[in-house]
């Protein structure tokens, strides 16, 4: 393959934190839901599978140039000429509202028959109104798609969403800083957080960079640095757990260590994070993959940057591997359930020359496993040095520990993230989580 090849899929994958677009469709009109009989029915995995021959569904998704487009090429692998899918652009934002605003009022009237939830909030969704999804277990393997990507899709014991796009996470840094402190590539594979805060402070004294750029209303790196060692803000069972979580007091440890030795660019925006490694402030960013195309985009830097595992928190059975964001398809329990899901198993759930072109021409990485063997996947791209990044990608995806995200990740850190101003001005770590338990589940009862 050649250099374009690299840049082609690299670009499309900005889109999907930079081309959000509100939507001028409401959608849903053509779904011939039949309101509460369909809702309460269908949703046994036991049951047997069927389609709907000729069944028009709808389908909700955000991200024209990302989402929309995988769904679009999805449409091209499946052959059935019966089945016909009106796709309907909304912000994810608006996704989330409409379905909490016309799930919440007891009728199915308006929903679409596939939507795309991301995984940090699809718990709030399942266990909320378990009745309003469709169990798909039966339509797909389970076991073909990246473990962590499972207990976020699931409730109860059934599947119910069809796992989308890798959220795992890499080491990406400058080469040529990291070299200048001292470092070479063997250094920096398989490191704790604790050893890479110290690496943070040699780069510094040595190159005058700070390590990386942190917006602070954005605790993605503490999400980032808890997952290593398959740990979240609540326990499995939906208990609020901070005061007793060991992993997230280390974690805000170094996440003040990096603060308070200026180890960090702050940032109050997503252009001025980009700007921040493009512009060669800073000398690395540990970040979902998805932002290797946003390191792509600065093609002066060809050449200097390369990958490396997470690092992990220094603590008994953590790993080198992590995720940030993903999302995943669902189906409505409405009219066309069978049809929808038919379509997600045969595309997004078995075929892995789709997934080849998938990350060819939308710039996709999956979490379906057999995919990784392909071709498209063993691509070396030159901008990381020859580096096999998409491959390497792949298989710290299957490394990452399973994390049940629970029901309330973004509203404990809007509380998180005001006690952390604390912190960082002097208050004591177990008043700052015992405070932030204390409001979360008065909020969260």
């Amino acid at each position: 393959m050649q250099e374009t090849l690299s840049k082609k899929f690299w670009l499309l994958m900005i889109a999907l934190f930079t081309a959000m677009v509100l939507a001028a469709c409401a959608g849903g009109e053509d779904n011939d839901s039949d309101s509460t009989d369909s809702a309460n029915s269908g949703n046994d995995e036991d049951e047997e599978v069927s389609g709907d021959e000729g069944a028009e569904i709808t389908a909700w998704a955000w991200d024209p140039n990302f989402n929309i487009a995988a769904l679009n090429l999805a449409l091209e692998h499946y052959e059935n000429e019966d089945f016909q899918m009106e796709i309907i652009e909304n912000a994810q934002d608006d996704i989330v509202q409409k379905l909490n605003t016309g799930l919440s009022s007891g009728t199915m009237q308006g929903m679409p028959n596939i939507v795309l939830i991301e995984d940090q909030r699809a718990q709030s969704f399942l266990q909320s109104y378990p009745d309003a999804f469709y169990a798909i277990g039966d339509y797909f393997e389970t076991g073909d798609f990246a473990e962590y990507k499972i207990p976020p899709t699931s409730f109860d014991g059934k599947q119910y969403g069809l796992p989308f796009d890798n959220g795992a996470t890499g080491f990406f840094y400058r080469t040529d800083y990291l070299e200048e402190a001292g470092y070479s590539k063997e250094d920096l594979v398989d490191i704790t957080w604790e050893k890479f805060v110290e690496i943070a402070k040699d780069v510094k004294e040595k190159t005058g960079h700070p390590m990386l750029a942190l917006d602070p209303n954005d605790l993605g790196i503490l999400r980032v640095m808890m997952q290593t060692t398959g740990t979240w803000y609540t326990t499995e069972d939906g208990t609020i757990n901070l005061v007793d979580n060991e992993p997230l007091k280390v974690a805000l440890q170094h996440y003040k260590e990096l603060m308070n030795n200026d180890l960090v660019k702050l940032v109050s925006d997503w252009s001025q994070y980009l700007a921040a490694f493009n512009s060669g402030d800073v000398a690395s960013v540990p970040a979902g993959n998805w932002i290797a195309a946003s390191i792509e985009a600065e093609e002066s830097q060809k050449g200097l940057w390369a990958a490396a595992p997470t690092p992990r928190l220094d603590m008994d059975g953590a790993k080198n591997a992590s995720n940030q964001g993903g999302s995943s398809w669902y189906v409505l329990n409405i009219d066309g359930k069978e049809a929808a899901a038919e379509f997600l198993g045969s595309t997004f759930g078995s075929n892995a020359d789709f997934y080849q072109e998938l990350l060819t021409e939308v710039g996709a990485i999956g979490t379906y496993k057999p995919a990784s063997e392909g071709d498209a996947y063993q691509y070396e791209n030159e901008f990381f040095g020859g580096q096999q990044v998409i491959q390497d990608i792949s298989q710290w995806m299957e490394e990452i520990p399973q994390v049940d995200y629970g029901m309330n990740t973004y509203g404990i850190e809007d509380i998180l993230s005001a006690e952390l101003q604390q912190y960082l001005n002097g208050k004591s770590l177990e008043d700052v989580l015992a405070d932030a338990q204390a409001q979360a589940e008065n909020q969260f009862k």
